[in-house]
């Protein structure tokens, strides 16, 4: 029997789930006042924490910013207990660089009131990335409290232990092995509180290592106990033998961490055998997770390093735009929200939160192209085409863009006089007031023409070339497009199938992959939450029920450019599939490739129009690779995985909350591998896969789930209680048109050997360009700033490591540039460049570590991230 008895007083909250924001913020600041006032009125009362999310508080003060004092006080009186969150973040599903900003802005909000709790707090997520210690390590974190994920497979059968990551980074845990509202609304009656406590003592004292447990007191929304001291005395009349008190985690952790023998684990933690984590919601509402995949891909693979250069050539670097874009997504990765577990309404407001950043961020990266393309350096006339190259590595890349011009024919040409050769794909025609009302205002109505071109060119590390729009007496025209049913490139021999699959032949290795872009259709008998299958269904294959795929070929000197289309007739809902009744309805494909004639990996943008419920539908890239596990990335490295959870074979005997499919989330990239070879799919949409096939050779890239309920009881693979509630969602069928956007390749060598990160960093990392034309609605002064017509930065020799964003430092004038090798060997880097005067390590929070590394070769351990202040 432990003898302390730590009871917390807290409010979990939800800014959204199946109630709104606006609903969630009414009862705030009902609740604030009440908190306040209890802290100010009651010295007997020590503390309450505010759920370690500061987006609380930017809430309530939208309502009450005469509060700000108020709040401040108590703060710095150590009562009122904030941060370091400014959302309670989804860790499987968001990328590393939102994760640490998440815990940036938190601490940097925390800071205008007093000081943050240092406590990885996140006692809701689904599932625990085994990347957080690093993270919270950051940010000088050494404590963690989560509730999600762990069993006793993963090494240790205590709720306290410490939890390790790379580069000797290391957490204390506090398991909440019930969960943070096993103290919510304790009851004063004896013998109701004495059989609640009863059974939460005997898991919390079998889990403990030491004389202290944690009563977490709060709950969803859940306003203060105002009774809890009427309550401690009937606990400490019932339970005689122990002592119980308000408390804060910190003062828990403290005494733990005295504790002796604390085993130390490693991993991620997706275990669902005494809580859920719901192995399949990382494909609900599809368009949802592809939304945030785009912006915090834009964000800091384009619009920061962007900014950067900008403002090293002289122009403003916008922190003040930049935060609220951040900030903005964050809020969407809340665990229910970019779960989108939620009601319809409040999924809206998700989306519209996406909408809004992702046009912040394309109206940024435009404002910062053009200010650099509208201050070159030129007596030059001719309408300007740019290209940008934003990562620190010369490049060579085919690269589709867009020139706009009233010119029949053009050529490209630079300040050296070469030419850039180029191959129109498509032109159209543009109503000249849609580029600038004034045009017509005085009477012109010639239209322009918009081509859309494909280029080969290079270009330097963080860096960019400018080529002038030459017109010519040349008569142009895009190029045809064909009906081959087949292609040839330096890697593969492709067939174009009637059932709209690719016959690949892998030229390296000989072997032939049939079935490539096939589909996968089954019924969905589960909710936001979770897939369900029907029991005994047959899942349904586009390979064997498409016949009339439509083909067409645009061939370029670099490119092959396929589009198939096909219809897909699946079963009209769950109710056609149950009964077998013959109502159908259509799925309609439009996918577009882009097989490069040089290099390996293949780019698919396929364009679903959903009219069927109630399913799921998964792309197959098989593999000729029988592996017992898959590698995929995390935040800032990878992970290896076994393609069948050791768990299966116990599930259903040891009573677990949920089966524990092998279905994973993603960031980039999954891959299978061998000494000899590697496949992988990357991605810029969806993140769920599953490995699949008799020998376990075939990537299932999940395309989307069609549910229309909220939260279902009794689950195939989820037995039990309902998740959430039984809430219709309509909006969660997905009918309608979305498009996914991904790719693969078949690569020599392992994953290591093939670079396969740093192929998928260029992937996700396209050139930009930027067309300046004398036209342009949104007029703009020209600045005393001149900048060449072509320009490099900074460039280094290609490493085994990846950039994860270049970006001004939020509080001095210096830049900070992050890298984390991917790879299964220690790494070095050189940060050694003429333009580079001074480096400096800092932690995740941007404050210096003793290490200056001008010169020197940074030891990066597999999976390790590290920051550098640059000059």
């Amino acid at each position: 029997m432990t003898k302390n008895v730590h009871i917390v007083p807290h409010m979990h909250w939800d800014r959204e789930w199946y109630f709104s924001t606006e609903e969630s913020r009414i009862l705030l600041v009902n609740n604030m006042e009440e908190i306040l006032t209890r802290l100010e009125n009651d010295p007997d009362y020590p503390y309450y924490v505010l759920d370690g999310q500061t987006a609380i508080l930017e809430d309530f003060f939208e309502i009450r910013p005469d509060q700000r004092e108020r709040v401040k006080k108590l703060v710095q009186a150590g009562k009122l207990i904030i941060g370091p969150w400014y959302t309670q973040t989804d860790e499987m599903v968001v990328g590393g660089e939102s994760i640490v900003r998440n815990l940036y802005y938190g601490m940097k909000d925390s800071a205008e009131f007093g000081e943050p709790m240092k406590i990885g707090y996140l006692p809701d997520s689904f599932g625990q990335s085994a990347q957080m210690p690093q993270i919270l390590n950051g940010f000088d974190i050494k404590y963690s409290i989560f509730w999600r994920g762990t069993s006793e497979n993963h090494g240790t059968d205590k709720t306290e232990f410490y939890w390790t990551a790379p580069g000797e980074s290391k957490v204390l845990v506090q398991l909440m092995p019930l969960g943070y509202a096993i103290g919510k609304y304790l009851p004063e009656e004896e013998a109701a509180l004495q059989k609640r406590m009863d059974k939460y003592f005997t898991v919390l004292d079998r889990g403990a290592t030491g004389e202290d447990v944690l009563l977490p007191n709060g709950h969803d929304q859940m306003p203060i106990q105002q009774n809890i001291y009427e309550v401690i005395s009937v606990l400490k009349k019932l339970y005689p033998d122990r002592e119980f008190f308000l408390s804060r985690y910190e003062d828990l952790l403290e005494k733990i961490e005295k504790n002796e023998g604390l085993d130390e684990i490693y991993g991620e933690f997706l275990h669902g055998k005494y809580q859920r984590v719901h192995r399949s919601i990382y494909s609900t509402r599809a368009d949802i997770k592809a939304a945030n995949t785009r912006i915090e891909n834009k964000l800091t693979n384009h619009l920061e390093p962007l900014a950067s250069l900008a403002y090293k050539l002289g122009f403003e670097y916008h922190h003040g735009l930049f935060e609220p874009i951040w900030k903005e997504i964050m809020k969407n990765h809340a665990h229910d929200s970019i779960g989108c577990c939620c009601s319809d309404k409040v999924h809206a407001e998700i989306m519209a939160r996406f909408q809004n950043a992702e046009e912040r961020t394309d109206r940024l990266i435009d404002f910062y192209k053009r200010k650099i393309t509208d201050h070159i350096n030129t007596d030059r006339k001719e309408d300007r085409l740019v290209f940008f190259n934003l990562l620190p590595e010369d490049r060579e890349e085919v690269t589709t863009t867009t020139v706009t011009t009233k010119f029949s024919s053009f050529k490209l040409m630079d300040d050296h006089g070469e030419e850039l050769e180029y191959e129109i794909l498509s032109t159209k025609v543009i109503d000249p007031g849609l580029i600038d009302r004034q045009i017509v205002h005085y009477g012109n109505y010639d239209p322009f023409v918009e081509f859309t071109i494909e280029v080969k060119t290079q270009l330097p590390g963080i860096g960019y070339h400018t080529y002038y729009v030459v017109e010519t007496n040349d008569h142009q025209r895009a190029l045809p497009r064909e009906n081959h049913r087949s292609v040839e490139t330096v890697a593969y021999s492709i067939q174009f199938e009637q059932n709209g699959t690719l016959s690949l032949t892998d030229k390296q290795t000989g072997q032939t992959h049939v079935g490539v872009l096939g589909l996968e259709n089954v019924g969905d008998d589960g909710d936001e939450y979770d897939f369900s299958p029907l029991e005994g269904e047959i899942p349904r294959f586009s390979a064997e029920e498409i016949t009339d795929a439509q083909f067409s070929l645009q061939s370029t000197p670099h490119t092959h450019h396929v589009k198939i289309a096909y219809q897909w007739i699946v079963p009209a809902d769950l109710e056609a599939r149950k009964q077998d009744d013959g109502r159908m309805e259509n799925v309609d494909f439009h996918i577009e490739l882009t097989i490069p004639i040089e290099s390996n990996a293949i780019e698919v943008s396929c364009k679903v129009k959903n009219n069927a419920k109630d399913h799921r539908i998964r792309v197959m890239i098989p593999t000729n690779i029988s592996s017992s596990f898959s590698f995929a990335d995390q935040q800032f490295g990878t992970i290896d995985r076994n393609v069948i959870d050791d768990g299966m074979a116990v599930w259903e005997s040891e009573g677990w909350d949920e089966r524990p499919d092998a279905i994973y989330p993603f960031l980039s990239y999954v891959g299978l591998e061998d000494l000899e070879k590697s496949a992988f799919v990357m991605t810029k949409s969806v993140r769920e896969y599953e490995i699949i096939g008799d020998s376990y050779d075939t990537i299932a890239l999940t395309l989307f789930r069609s549910v229309g309920v909220l939260g279902k009881e009794e689950l195939v693979r989820r037995p039990g209680r309902p998740s959430g509630i039984k809430l219709p969602t309509p909006d969660s069928q997905m009918l309608g048109e979305y498009t996914f956007d991904f790719g693969f390749a078949y690569v020599e060598g392992n994953r290591d050997a093939a670079k396969v990160a740093q192929r998928v960093k260029r992937y996700v990392s396209p050139f930009l360009s930027y067309n300046k034309i004398p036209h342009n609605a949104m007029k703009l002064n020209k600045e005393n700033v001149q900048v060449p017509s072509e320009f490099s930065w900074f460039s280094f020799e290609e490493t085994e490591l990846v950039m994860s964003t270049l970006k001004k430092a939020e509080s001095e004038d210096a830049f900070i540039i992050r890298y984390y090798n991917p790879s299964r060997q220690d790494q070095t880097i050189r940060l050694d460049h003429p333009a580079i005067h001074k480096v400096e390590e800092a932690n995740l929070n941007e404050v210096r570590v003793d290490n200056q590394h001008k010169e020197s070769n940074v030891l990066f351990l597999p999976s390790q991230v590290k920051s550098f202040l640059i000059q």
